[in-house]
């Protein structure tokens, strides 16, 4: 459907964009693949037979591809200009754009560093904007030409925000471009759309932040790349303006097996909720709810049993110190310290310095060392607050499993 096209990728040398360049690219179409989110080497493909599941520049040599390369800082004008002129310049035109590139920090106010707030807006929202604005003159030339945002529904519940409110507002200002260019430009029969997953997808994003066991919990880019495929293939003048979700429009092209996508399909029923898709009546609910009471001292209990299981060999595979700041009902401090010998528990503050401050209401604590609530999970939708490194505070799933069927 696509053979002939040319798609513009931002972000596309690994994990979602990857897997839309190499989803285009076996239809022959021509893309331009930038190889990170704000530096940019750009691939042209003009004919792919096959691709190889290597390093996507070796993979499109190696399946016949042309390329042109270039290197690209989305936050620059002139240098996105003349990648987008040498674009047209080898094929015709460009006839898809699909903005990927995006930076992340899930930082709270006090904790975002100036430098980083200008990087996420840099290269997430003004990197869309410019994209778009450089590639619509050649759009407006294309048959069917489609802009697709890979940004979330704008959903405006506070618990979007709370934590991160930077990266919110940033990943926000793409979905806003949404709803300003697709009503803008639709008389050019231009389709702006933005697209999200329903689940967590397995990135180098989601394992710097859960760790590599975040796998158990999502899916893979591939979902991602077949709705992106199936969006940019509809009729420009018919579907534009809407913020779809992955699983829903790969349902609506009659594809129901969503456990193909899964990276553990043993774990596919316990896959993580990706950000920003609650409901904001039902988010609301959840965070008043999650400073209930408990009923006697679990959390006492809960570290009693802790202590019991700890062990040199969950010491060593641990390495961490963590220290809890539990609110609510049962309020106080605790830590558990996988670093020295066969390992501690008890209430209060560790003794060294902790690796990782986790802080959450007294519910959410026991749900989560019962096994009714997962760290990523917890975290990702703001039950579960962490300082220090985020990496280590991950690692305590290990422990959960290990507690679940004594709770």
């Amino acid at each position: 459907k696509l053979a002939g096209h040319t798609v513009f990728i931002t972000g596309a040398s690994r994990g979602i964009g990857k897997a839309i360049a190499l989803k285009v690219a076996k239809d022959g179409a021509n893309v331009d693949i930038s190889v990170s989110g704000y530096l940019v080497s750009c691939v042209f493909l003009q004919k792919v037979e096959r691709v190889w599941n290597i390093d996507i520049s070796i993979s499109v040599e190696a399946a016949g591809g042309r390329c042109l390369p270039c290197v690209v800082d989305v936050r620059d004008e002139k240098q996105v200009t003349s990648a987008v002129e040498e674009a047209v310049k080898k094929f015709g035109g460009i006839d898809i754009l699909v903005n990927n590139a995006s930076a992340i920090s899930l930082t709270g106010t006090l904790d975002t560093e100036m430098k980083r707030y200008d990087l996420m807006h840099q290269i997430n929202t003004r990197g869309t904007f410019l994209a778009s604005k450089v590639c619509i003159p050649y759009l407006q030339k294309s048959r069917n030409p489609h802009i697709l945002n890979l940004s979330p529904p704008l959903n405006m519940v506070p618990i979007w925000f709370k934590n991160h409110v930077a990266y919110t507002m940033a990943k926000y200002g793409m979905s806003m471009c949404v709803l300003g260019m697709a009503e803008e430009f639709r008389d050019d029969g231009i389709a702006v759309n933005a697209l999200w997953p329903r689940t967590a997808i397995y990135t180098a994003a989601i394992e710097m932040l859960s760790g590599k066991d975040a796998g158990s919990v999502s899916r893979k880019p591939e979902i991602v790349a077949d709705a992106a495929y199936a969006i940019i293939c509809r009729d420009s003048r018919a579907y534009t303006g809407n913020f779809a979700v992955d699983e829903d429009i790969l349902k609506e092209e009659g594809i129901t097996d969503m456990n193909q996508y899964a990276v553990d399909p043993s774990s596919k029923e316990a896959l993580m909720l990706d950000f920003f898709l609650e409901t904001g009546p039902h988010t609301m609910k959840i965070a008043q709810q999650s400073s209930g009471s408990a009923a006697g001292d679990q959390i006492a209990s809960i570290f009693e049993k802790i202590q019991a299981n700890l062990s040199s060999e969950l010491v060593s595979k641990t390495n961490a110190v963590f220290h809890f700041a539990v609110k609510g009902s049962e309020s106080g401090d605790w830590y558990v310290d996988l670093k020295t010998g066969k390992g501690s528990a008890g209430r209060g503050k560790p003794s060294s310095a902790a690796d990782a401050v986790l802080t959450m209401e007294t519910k959410d604590f026991f749900d989560m060392f019962s096994g009714k609530l997962k760290p990523a999970g917890a975290f990702m939708t703001g039950k579960l607050k962490i300082s220090g490194n985020l990496q280590k505070a991950m690692k305590l799933e290990k422990l959960m499993g290990i507690l679940k069927s004594k709770l």
